[in-house]
């Protein structure tokens, strides 16, 4: 997760960088409608502005989703893989069980 954090904030400061120069407008040209831009340059301000927020709201999501963890609750035996019987044959061997009660538990795990 964190290989795609670095990914997606190399992406950003990357397409950021560019935003300027796309931005200024042309020093050499009578105004707005100079080598024919007109409602095209008003578009793609539009369009840039769109990108900007939309891969900043990205970057943030993905830089909380990758720092907070998992927020998904996981059962207790399925997160280390192990079974009920399994636990009950390690309280077994660790003693603290006997071999009566060991067995009428094995016996009420497996109806």
């Amino acid at each position: 997760m964190k290989k795609q954090l670095k990914t997606a904030t190399i992406a950003a400061v990357a397409t950021l960088a560019s935003l300027p120069g796309l931005a200024q407008a042309d020093a050499g040209g009578s105004g707005y409608w100079h080598d024919g831009w007109g409602w095209g340059g008003m578009m793609s301000g539009g369009l840039m502005m769109i990108a900007f927020w939309g891969g900043l709201i990205i970057l943030i999501v993905v830089a909380v989703r990758s720092l907070g963890g998992s927020s998904r609750p996981t059962p207790t035996g399925a997160a280390s893989g192990r079974t009920a019987l399994g636990i009950l044959e390690e309280r077994f061997a660790r003693g603290e069980l006997d071999k009566a009660e060991f067995e009428e538990r094995k016996r009420a795990l497996s109806d």
